[in-house]
């Protein structure tokens, strides 16, 4: 079979029609930074409080998907582009389904989250830096991660033999040396009413 062979299989229910069942629009919140930045940790309390405002969240999570979606893939950049791919086309089913998708990935890489970025409609993406200086990550080390890539136990590290390209044009910058983590996900939910993904 061909590629050409393959086409898109339409539902008989639009977008429209579930974003008005659930009361939102369907977007992606793109949880971006560093391992120990706090990314993990603000997705859960921003679920949560979404959940208790009454509106329909899913996470998706860089360690949760690597159990099964992407348990094939290790950590090389090729690698590291593929899981993100994956994930981002997922992401993208889950908001056209109206859910209001959270994802928290390193996603190091600019073009992967740009990649991204272009599976969604104008105003469906928002890209949120989860901004902690390096030494704050390495301190916390939530994983014991910094510790084993200081020793050599594991190699392809974000931020120590792995580069991170920090989001220039992030819709949010979540200083979480500063914030806690109730105000950092208060801020994405200021975010997401302002934008219009649902009413106050």
């Amino acid at each position: 079979m061909t590629e050409k062979n393959i086409v898109w299989s339409e539902s008989n229910i639009s977008s429209e029609e579930r974003e008005k069942a659930l009361g939102q629009k369907g977007c992606v919140v793109w949880l971006t930074g560093l391992s120990g930045s706090g990314k993990s940790t603000i997705a859960r309390e921003l679920e949560k409080m979404l959940f208790e405002k009454g509106r329909t969240a899913y996470i998706l999570d860089g360690d949760n998907v690597r159990h099964g979606l992407c348990s094939d893939l290790k950590f090389s950049d090729a690698d590291r582009e593929e899981n993100i791919r994956r994930v981002s086309e997922l992401a993208a089913l889950f908001a056209d389904a109206g859910l209001i998708t959270i994802t928290a990935f390193i996603s190091p890489f600019t073009a992967d989250r740009r990649k991204a970025r272009k599976l969604l409609s104008d105003g469906r993406f928002f890209e949120v830096f989860v901004d902690a200086p390096f030494e704050l990550c390495r301190e916390r080390d939530p994983k014991g991660l910094y510790k084993k890539a200081a020793s050599g136990e594991i190699t392809s590290f974000t931020g120590i033999d792995s580069r991170y390209e920090k989001p220039l044009n992030a819709e949010l910058v979540l200083e979480t040396g500063i914030l806690s983590v109730r105000a950092a996900a208060e801020n994405i939910i200021c975010l997401l009413i302002e934008r219009g993904i649902w009413g106050k």
